[in-house]
């Protein structure tokens, strides 16, 4: 089965430093949540500059759809149908609802198109549809984020690319923010999630990729690696709390 996206080999840093990836490789398919974990400095959002296209790697290969885009820059990785939404806020405050997720939209000529997109994530996300005519800056930081991902699903892309979507945000609108990463992937989308709350994260995901020093440590289904004691202790902060015995 071909990925949606796929990191084969890469290596990639900044400036004439060591790099930060060494070797990295990763593949998402369609419809699948893959969520990288790791310690701070271990590569995690270095991988998706790399594969939004805003950081060119050093060697290896970026392909996405079977397509060998190694080298293409954001414009040419967003026609492709990689689109990355950033860590923490970027919706336009003193702009609606609607014309922030219209933005996404930009690439757009086709005007029934863009209505046909619209009203697919609206339908996607209720809160964006409700909130439609409201200025952005008055929403919680739990649904501009859902903005965001309207806006990023408006060009349909093959894959998103997600950046700490729950940073800075409470438990209830994390917890939000995650069954809507589900929603994307039950629409089909492949979802390449990078998150602080790596416990959570791996439940939501399909597969998990542990990244330490820029390599994959381990990999494999996200419930296998949620059970590894030993990985519960490096890499996601300590053992689950355990349920209280029935009485």
């Amino acid at each position: 089965m071909v990925s949606e996206i796929e990191l084969v080999d890469v290596q990639a840093g900044y400036g004439r430093a060591a790099p930060v990836l060494r070797g990295f490789s990763v593949a998402v398919p369609a419809g699948t949540v893959v969520c990288l974990v790791g310690p701070n400095g271990a590569g995690k959002s270095t991988v998706l500059k790399v594969a939004s296209g805003l950081l060119g790697p050093r060697s290896g290969r970026v392909m996405v759809g079977g397509k060998d885009m190694t080298g293409a820059g954001p414009q040419k990785m967003l026609a492709e149908g990689v689109a990355l939404v950033l860590q923490g806020h970027s919706v336009f405050r003193e702009m609606t609802v609607e014309e922030n997720v219209l933005l996404g939209g930009y690439t757009l000529r086709d005007r029934s198109l863009k209505a046909q997109r619209a009203k697919f994530v609206k339908e996607l996300f209720p809160v964006v549809g409700e909130r439609w005519h409201s200025l952005a800056g008055l929403l919680s930081g739990g649904q501009q984020k859902q903005v965001e991902f309207a806006r990023s699903l408006m060009v349909d892309p093959k894959v998103v690319l997600l950046d700490e979507p729950s940073m800075g945000l409470d438990p209830k609108a994390t917890s939000t923010i995650f069954e809507q990463v589900v929603r994307m992937r039950d629409a089909g989308t492949a979802v390449l999630l990078v998150e602080q709350n790596a416990r959570r994260a791996l439940e939501t995901a399909d597969l998990g990729c542990v990244l330490d020093l820029g390599r994959v440590h381990i990999s494999g289904p996200a419930h296998e690696l949620l059970a590894d004691p030993q990985l519960g202790e490096l890499y996601l902060g300590g053992r689950p709390a355990e349920k209280p015995p029935a009485v």
